[in-house]
């Protein structure tokens, strides 16, 4: 008899071997790999203030992540959405996503992201979404790559 395979929870945590967890997993996945951002450059970004780090976990096991930021112009910005490669296509990435979206949209109109321009998988993916390019930045990151910024909008920041 198979054992049966722990139910998979999402919380927010601000455990020091969970963001060394995250951290592994993002800097070995793209667009961080082919960006060339390691570990460190990683765990730097998770622990930059404001952040929130909500992980997906099955047992003990980290299989996704999600960073948002819920401060300054861009409040309620998805800094990292990052599913491990076990875990892909079963629609995990989905659930990370609704999880920020509920928890942005319970401060802010507004949830914002960027994609690199190379990453056409990811693009496609936030298009069924619903999120639309709000700008494009140029050579952000590195030359001859750019990073749209994308929006879903329950409206304006404004009444």
């Amino acid at each position: 008899m198979q054992p049966r395979p722990s139910r998979l929870r999402i919380v927010r945590t601000r455990s020091r071997r969970l963001r060394l967890a995250a951290a592994r997993l993002m800097a070995a996945s793209d667009p961080w790999l082919r960006l060339g951002i390691g570990r460190a450059g990683c765990l730097e970004t998770i622990k930059t203030p404001y952040r929130e780090l909500h992980v997906a976990l099955r047992g003990s096991a980290l299989e996704g992540l999600v960073l948002i930021t819920m401060y300054g112009t861009f409040r309620g910005y998805i800094q990292a959405l990052c599913v491990a490669p076990g875990a892909r296509g079963g629609g995990l990435g989905g659930l990370l996503m609704r999880r920020a979206e509920e928890r942005i949209f319970r401060d802010s109109p507004n949830v914002f992201l960027c994609v690199s321009s190379f990453n056409k998988g990811a693009r496609r993916f936030y298009r069924r979404l619903g999120y639309r390019q709000a700008g494009l930045l140029k050579d952000l990151l590195v030359k001859g790559s750019d990073e749209l910024l994308l929006r879903k909008t329950q409206g304006p920041l404004l009444p």
